[in-house]
């Protein structure tokens, strides 16, 4: 057992080269850990690669932890010359120990602007350290740090011009977004809450998916089984309830601009040919794409079904009553888009009535803003016009199957807990739909 300075720092140095010989050898090593062995038995490294997994025994932390961090801390004071491949080697086996070193990352950082270390292998890293470590703030933060690093300056696998995120391939970032939704599935799973994963899974969305309408389903869709699987996880039903409101929120928007250009085209009938390809074609899409009632409807049922499966878990209450509230807002967005195309269908002959009363004339004037006006009528439904069709109508159904859902929980339930919340979600709805 090495006890003196000297003895110490010709282990640390080997330690830190078998580290270094282990990537090298295994560029593949997905999952670190510590071995449980209080002292050394043989004469042989501490370092164990096995496959993909690289192994520490626990009994050289003790020396090695405290040497690298010092050496590290010498080096920031200028106190200590290292030279840029030590500084790789440190920093790696540091953060590796301890992630949470905020000094190391910014080496790192450093190293990376500079030109000598690869962002990439920075990624790599972070996820290493998160298989031991997945709740470590500062590795989620210095990898956020670095994807933007990968955007801006030009170091996604394939050259992207500075600042410009459109000239990278779509397949490209679509993988490197997968990566990443990847590497927050696996953080999420290792330790329960993990809200700096689903934090940093939101942001990923946000600056690397754009919040596209493929996209958001595509998460809401494979997330289902992981939320059903950990019903009492907090955070990801907090992230699905995110891809709910982003979807109604991407939606509502794309409607205000299809009524937006309508009027554009109605004063401007050259520009109306021009575009009718491209829109016709993107409406087509976002048709086959996006039903938000449905989906709303289908988290319900979700919820309905974990409720039953597992009584008593306060987290599948609280997200029904955020679903529920995103529902009945959802109901009341676009009343008069509603109200306007369900119009339609009934009677089109008040189109064609010359004396109107003030309420006829008003839907007429919200009809010829949709562009359902008499000109229009007779070339049939657009995709414009079935996109409206979908939006959702108020429905006084929904509060009272919930009260009946309540009421059939309550009879038949026998945890304590499950009648609590059930009475608390209870008390909720009345509070809320009484406002």
């Amino acid at each position: 057992m090495a006890e003196s300075p000297e003895e110490v720092a010709v282990l640390v140095q080997r330690v830190v080269k078998d580290i270094r010989n282990a990537f090298q050898r295994n560029p593949h090593i997905d999952e670190i850990g510590l071995i449980p062995c209080p002292e050394a038995r043989y004469n042989r490294s501490p370092i164990v690669l096995v496959e993909n997994k690289l192994g520490v025994e626990s009994w050289c932390v003790k020396f090695l932890l405290p040497y690298v961090h010092n050496k590290l801390l010498l080096y920031r004071q200028r106190k200590q010359w290292l030279n840029k491949d030590e500084l790789i080697d440190i920093t790696c086996t540091l953060l590796l120990l301890n992630p949470d070193f905020t000094t190391a990352w910014n080496v790192r950082k450093e190293l990376i602007l500079s030109g000598t270390l690869n962002p990439l292998k920075d990624l790599h890293l972070g996820k290493l350290a998160l298989t031991k470590f997945p709740k470590s703030p500062e590795t989620w933060i210095h990898r956020r740090w670095v994807l933007q690093q990968l955007i801006q300056e030009n170091s996604l696998p394939s050259h992207v011009t500075k600042g410009n995120l459109g000239a990278a391939p779509v397949e490209r970032i679509h993988r490197l977004v997968q990566e990443e939704m990847n590497v927050c599935s696996e953080a999420a799973g290792r330790y329960p809450s993990n809200y700096n994963a689903w934090s940093h899974r939101i942001w990923v969305l946000q600056h690397l998916g754009k919040l596209t309408l493929k996209v958001l389903l595509d998460e809401l869709s494979s997330t289902k089984y992981w939320v059903s699987m950990h019903v009492s996880d907090h955070s990801g039903f907090h992230y699905r309830q995110f891809l709910l409101k982003s979807l109604i929120g991407r939606t509502v928007t794309d409607n205000n601009v299809l009524v937006q250009n309508q009027l554009v085209n109605e004063q401007n009938p050259s520009l109306q040919k021009e575009e009718e390809s491209a829109g016709a074609e993107a409406a087509c899409a976002e048709e086959q794409s996006v039903d938000l009632p449905h989906h709303l409807e289908e988290e319900l049922e979700l919820c309905t079904e974990l409720i039953d499966t597992y009584p008593g878990h306060e987290t599948l209450w609280c997200h029904r009553r955020r679903v529920f509230y995103l529902q009945h807002h959802l109901s009341n967005k676009i009343p008069l888009l509603s109200a306007v195309v369900s119009s339609v269908d009934s009677s089109d002959e008040t189109l064609n009535n010359s004396h109107h009363s003030p309420a006829t004339r008003h839907v007429a004037q919200a009809m010829d803003v949709d562009g359902l006006n008499e000109s229009s009528s007779k070339q049939g439904y657009t995709q414009e016009t079935k996109r409206l069709k979908r939006a959702p109508m108020q429905d006084s159904l929904g509060p009272e199957m919930e009260y009946q859902f309540i009421d059939k929980v309550l009879s038949t339930c026998r945890d304590a807990d499950q009648a609590r919340f059930a009475t608390a979600y209870r008390k909720w709805l009345v509070t809320f739909l009484g406002q």
